[in-house]
């Protein structure tokens, strides 16, 4: 597999218009989709090659067969099949038939903005390294198809609250998943080795920049930092991120901390300057510098567009 190769998307509007697939079904203004994938997919069988992704996906296929791959592992979608993956793999899939599958996919801004702000500590295991495909009693299925066609029907109508009650329909989805597969959860026991710090670094990151936007710490950890968390080399925490998820560490800092700043920028009456020093800027220009070479606003732009 050559990974300089592997296309990856950003989004789901991107990835369809990539396969020459209709995107009527994709709100660009949103970082969330539903929608029944036999609407996009009409010409069958249809094969994606493998790609990443930067954003959550969530399928329930109540009618439709296929097979799916997650780094090299591969799982057969049949009747009753529901699965997920998380931003960084390599992904392909290969559907035969198709007749009803619902599909949900989100970033994980939506996920802080509207469900929840400490998502990963309320819901672990939406960091698991892979999700295997579980097959469930048509009684059981119908309890996630409930709340799922919900979620669609809200996706649908353009009431204001539409974002709102959508994220607290999916909390709920995401409960109910949580009771079904993963109440008794522990990442400790799940994968190999490079899993294991993958999980572990993933969880550092996010809780470190909960502790940076909440004012607990005042300095933004660097490579060597979470490299000595876990008693590794620099060199080789970067090498096993970068392979495990197709990014080096430095990005999913730059990420991260972008992320921070749009939820502080959006949820916060903090001034942009104190923004800057939450978030471990010395200068509030090296700060709006930053901001705008990852996101093409300024932070006041932003917040003026945000609401």
């Amino acid at each position: 597999m050559n990974e300089d190769k592997i296309k990856v998307f950003n989004g789901l509007h991107d990835q369809y218009q990539h396969l020459g697939l209709p995107t009527d079904q994709i709100d660009v203004n949103t970082d969330f989709t539903i929608f029944n994938l036999k609407d996009t997919i009409t010409n069958l069988p249809f094969e994606c090659p493998v790609h990443r992704l930067n954003f959550f996906v969530f399928a329930f296929i109540k009618s439709g067969t296929g097979i799916y791959t997650i780094d090299e592992q591969h799982f057969e979608m049949q009747p009753g099949t529901v699965y997920f993956t998380n931003p960084g793999h390599f992904r392909s899939y290969e559907w035969k038939g198709i007749e009803e599958v619902f599909l949900i996919t989100l970033g994980e801004s939506f996920l802080k903005e509207n469900v929840h702000r400490d998502i990963f500590e309320e819901f672990p295991f939406l960091l698991t390294e892979t999700f295997p495909a579980r097959i469930l009693t048509p009684e059981v299925f119908a309890e996630l198809e409930s709340i799922y066609l919900q979620i669609a029907k809200e996706y649908s109508n353009r009431s204001p609250y539409r974002t709102r009650i959508i994220g607290n329909l999916f909390v709920v989805l995401l409960l109910k998943i949580k009771e079904l597969f993963w109440l008794d959860y522990n990442p400790i026991y799940e994968g190999n080795r490079s899993s294991h710090i993958v999980k572990n670094f993933k969880r550092q990151l996010e809780k470190h920049y909960r502790e940076l936007s909440e004012g607990k710490v005042d300095r933004v950890l660097r490579i060597q930092d979470y490299a000595e968390a876990q008693s590794l080399h620099p060199n080789y925490l970067n090498s096993v991120i970068k392979t495990k998820t197709g990014k080096p560490v430095g990005i999913w800092i730059s990420e991260k901390t972008i992320t921070e700043a749009k939820s502080l920028l959006q949820h916060s009456s903090m001034s942009i300057k104190e923004i800057a020093f939450r978030l471990g800027f010395s200068e509030l220009a090296h700060f709006s510098n930053y901001f705008k070479k990852h996101t093409g606003s300024s932070p006041a732009t932003y917040r003026k567009t945000a609401f």
